[in-house]
């Protein structure tokens, strides 16, 4: 049976001097699966979309801002992790630079700016404490994971750098 995941993006904004990063508190709708949880923005990309594309429709529908500068810092792969046990594969994105003045909430939560050394400290999947150093370090090669969940658990990880 061919593997047909639900294609996504995830992207991080960071500050202009890097410190902190725009994070979404998901604490707005009660039957959101990810709710009480910090994350980064994103979403489904469209049928014809390209992962650049679709990554900078996403940060201007939920922060109101447009990418201008912004890097893909790697792959991942989510078997399971859907509300009814769909697969995803997200391609994960930092956003540099920007114009415009960020949103303070959209439909899904609180937009906050956090600091990177202080992200650990937020309620988030347990699976994003093993891939958020990946996005954040100095090395310039992208990462490529696979992190299968079940029943709302990671179930293990595994990456490799290219």
């Amino acid at each position: 049976m061919p593997y047909t995941p639900i294609l996504a993006t995830l992207g991080y904004v960071l500050s202009p001097d890097g410190s902190r990063v725009l994070m979404i508190h998901r604490n707005a709708r009660a039957d959101d699966q990810h709710l009480g949880k910090y994350n980064g923005l994103g979403g489904k990309l469209e049928p014809g979309e390209d992962a650049h594309a679709g990554m900078c429709r996403e940060i201007r529908e939920e922060a109101g801002i447009e990418c201008e500068q912004l890097h893909l810092r790697g792959t991942l792969n989510w078997p399971g992790f859907g509300k009814r046990g769909e697969d995803w594969f997200g391609f994960i994105f930092t956003i540099t630079r920007y114009r415009g003045m960020p949103l303070r909430h959209n439909p899904e939560g609180a937009l906050e700016w956090v600091d990177r050394v202080r992200l650990h400290e937020l309620p988030m999947w347990e699976g994003d404490r093993h891939f958020l150093p990946l996005v954040f370090d100095a090395d310039p090669r992208p990462f490529h994971g696979v992190m299968p969940y079940r029943d709302g658990r990671m179930q293990s990880w595994t990456y490799s750098r290219g």
